[in-house]
């Protein structure tokens, strides 16, 4: 009970400071019977709290502190007592700070579930309550209103968004006859659906039941106190006992409880977990339980969501691909222009994109938006429309290439048609977040010895992530149910971390060792079913987080241990009858504070887990971070420019090849020149010197490189000429290796550069 470990706390802290005050007043009894006060007070909820662990059938810490207690009363040592007291009191209050969790109460899982429904009878619907809905009902959903049950589309298409049971960003269009599951949310119009069960058998309903009763079957935690106590408390009696026996002095006995009080036990292992707790928050970590943050030192085991968690959580341009006679910043502009008014995920990517690289968007007319198809409107004068394209065999040969490219890469497309004829693609795909790859190093590092992907997503985006990761398995396709599965199979074997950001998550994060909620942008639910919340949309804060457990854990150990350590060493001497209690008690406060000054370091930094940055290093991967982020348009441009290529040398494709020139001379090479100088000698010293950004180096030759051999080509073209076709290969391998090369220099550098600033 909080109140009473508070209460105690403040009793044996006003016992002692009194007691002091009177004995340098020279009030020596006035001190001890203080000091015996508190220590009389301390023993009550002591004996409660050991009769309480012996109906579980536990005999832990708590009663050595007992035995102490009633020694020092008994022998007279009444300091000793006192100041036992109060680590017993602060020991339990610091545990039950730590302990207190947020209540798996689900609430975001119940606000998000429906209780009523449109059924339509006839030509009438009527709203009635989501109970009375049976097999066959025919109901209509609205737009934005969540699927009450599961159920068959009938006639008109749904467009839904099933982020809440997948976690896919992505919405998805099922057509009539295909089944649609509770939960899900309409993201276009108005459609029909045909029961498929009732409220109790739905999918929804089935996620809250399946959190509830894993979160119910979580197993305790036990206290790290307790387990060294297992064989402390057994050790201490019996040499006591032992002591007795053989001297027949109960004096050398009580001096022997008293020099082992277990306060390093009692206090200094709950200083090093609180103090783990107060530097996880200060890295956006909220961790609710101390017997969380114990556990996560232990993990051995790490399961992880894809999307929200390993990926962004939205999706992004990837690639804007444009017809002959235009660019891919015409088309983005166009596309965006029109997508500007709705409030389709892939059309707030589009938008968000053309701001992001300065494009100026028109203001279409005449517009209006087809769920599931996409918008048409007016933009300059031209009708327009983006979205679906339903070519089939009749699709350009660019169109293909698209088409191709979407399925190699993962990636939805969303097609740019004016005036009927299409004239751009743009590829949008949830990225990998560039902190991942460096998270996962880490947490290796750390002592993760599995590192495993559950995902609801389809197979082939999940196995190149799982690829590009290192990732040990990756199970997709999972529904909520096969992920509560995964997780405790895995528990089987090792403690285990599940990390998620989903409703659809909760119920593994509830049936995990330890959960780990991605709160910044993740749902309600997956932070309430959670024992750690990170705060912050960075997945490298999982890595802290870990480092952190795994140092304060290892910090309170060393406190527990080595205090005992000394203490069984006192204990020794005091059986000899080398040591009277009274200077037995001094010995051991000495002992007391100085594990417990041990356990404070969990307080700060553990600089060998992290690499520190100067201010202005961080502001320069700021800087060069944002300027990647703007010299995506000129990648997009070297590679349309080598797909020009392939329709021979013509006039549009050395014009092309010559604003590749231009981008690489006004914006990338200076960009790239400014990193060797600027941004590589300023992580040198981080990095623990040059030979850390050494293989960067030789890309930005490589890259001068190609560059250069790209301007020979257009100098052997002439200034009014055209190119030959003896140069097209070779120009075309500039282009294409250009391309690549730039690729996977800008990952690198993200991943293992920009990811280190905050």
């Amino acid at each position: 009970m909080p109140a009473l470990e508070s209460l105690l706390l403040a009793d044996t802290l006003v016992a002692l400071t009194v007691g002091g005050a009177f004995r340098l007043a020279g009030a020596t009894d006035l001190a001890d019977l203080c000091w015996a006060l508190g220590t009389i007070v301390a023993v009550g909820p002591a004996v409660g709290w050991v009769l309480g662990a012996l109906r579980r059938g536990q005999a832990g810490v708590d009663l050595i502190a007992v035995l102490a207690l009633a020694g020092t009363l008994a022998v007279g040592e009444y300091l000793a007592g006192s100041l036992i007291a109060l680590m017993l009191a602060s020991g339990r209050t610091l545990e039950a700070a730590a302990r207190r969790r947020a209540s798996h109460d689900l609430r975001a899982l119940l606000e998000h579930a429906p209780r009523t429904a449109r059924r339509r009878t006839g030509t009438e619907v009527r709203m009635v309550p989501l109970g009375e809905v049976a097999v066959g009902d025919l109901l209509v959903v609205g737009p934005g209103e969540v699927v009450p049950v599961d159920g068959i589309v009938v006639r008109d298409p749904a467009v839904l968004d099933e982020s809440v049971l997948t976690g896919e960003p992505l919405a998805v269009r099922r057509a009539p006859g295909r089944s649609v599951r509770s939960g899900a949310v309409n993201a276009g119009g108005a459609f029909e659906l045909r029961a498929s069960a009732t409220e109790r058998d739905s999918t929804y309903a089935g996620i809250v039941r399946l959190a509830r009763q894993a979160g119910a079957q979580s197993a305790p935690v036990v206290r790290l106190a307790d387990r060294y106590a297992a064989w402390f408390l057994p050790l201490t009696v019996a040499v006591a006992g032992l002591t007795w026996l053989v001297s027949g002095s109960a004096v050398r006995a009580v001096a022997v409880l008293v020099v082992a009080t277990p306060c390093p036990l009692l206090l200094a292992a709950p200083v090093a977990v609180v103090s783990g707790l107060s530097r996880a928050s200060r890295r956006g970590v909220v961790i609710r339980d101390g017997g969380a943050l114990e556990n996560l030192g232990r993990a051995r085991t790490l399961l992880l969501d894809k999307t929200g968690t390993l990926t962004g959580g939205r999706p992004r341009v990837l690639d804007v691909i444009a017809t002959h006679g235009w660019q891919p910043s015409q088309v983005l502009r166009l596309a965006a222009s029109l997508d500007q008014y709705s409030p389709h995920v892939l059309a707030r990517a589009l938008v968000d994109e053309a701001r992001e690289r300065g494009l100026r968007l028109s203001v279409p007319s005449d517009m209006s938006e087809e769920p599931g198809r996409g918008a048409v409107g007016t933009v300059a004068g031209r009708r327009m429309c983006v979205g679906r394209l339903d070519l089939g065999v009749d699709k350009p040969t660019w169109a293909r290439a698209a088409d191709n490219r979407a399925v190699l890469d993962g990636a939805a497309v969303v097609w740019l048609s004016v005036d009927g004829h299409p004239v751009g693609a743009v590829l949008l795909r949830d990225p990998l977040r560039h902190d991942a790859p460096r998270t996962l190093r880490r947490l290796r590092a750390a002592g993760i010895e599995r590192l495993v992907m559950l995902t609801g997503d389809r197979a082939e985006p999940a196995r190149e992530v799982g690829a590009v990761l290192g990732l040990d398995e990756v199970r997709a396709g999972l529904s909520p149910a096969d992920k509560v599965a995964a997780v405790r199979a895995e528990r089987d074997r090792a403690v285990t971390v599940m990390v998620g950001d989903g409703v659809n998550d909760a119920p593994a994060l509830a049936a995990a060792d330890i959960g780990v909620a991605m709160g910044a942008r993740g749902s309600t639910a997956s932070s309430e079913a959670a024992d750690i919340v990170l705060t912050a949309d960075r997945v490298d804060r999982l890595a802290d987080a870990v480092t952190i457990a795994v140092r304060s854990r290892r910090i309170a150990v060393q406190s527990a241990l080595g205090g005992m350590a000394l203490s069984l060493a006192a204990m020794a001497a005091a059986a000899l009858g080398l040591l009277p209690p009274a200077a037995g008690a001094l010995l051991q406060e000495g002992i007391d504070v100085a594990v417990i000054l041990n356990a404070l370091r969990a307080l700060g930094d553990d600089r060998a887990s992290r690499t520190a940055l100067q201010p202005s290093t961080a502001a320069l991967i700021h800087r060069f971070a944002a300027e990647h982020d703007d010299l995506q348009y000129v990648l997009e441009t070297v590679r349309g420019a080598a797909d020009r290529l392939s329709d021979g040398p013509g006039p549009e494709a050395l014009a092309a090849v010559r604003e590749v020139h231009r981008l690489l001379t006004e914006r990338l090479l200076p960009h790239e020149h400014a990193e060797e100088h600027e941004l590589y000698p300023a992580l040198a010293s981080a990095l623990g010197g040059p030979e850390a950004t050494a293989t960067m180096s030789r890309a930005h030759v490589e890259i001068d490189r190609l560059a250069h051999r790209i301007a020979t080509h257009l100098t052997l073209a002439g200034p009014e000429g055209h190119l030959a076709p003896e140069q097209l290969d070779d120009l075309r391998a500039c282009l294409y290796g250009l391309h690549t090369v730039l690729r996977l220099h800008f990952t690198q550098e993200e991943e293992n550069y920009f990811s280190l600033a905050q």
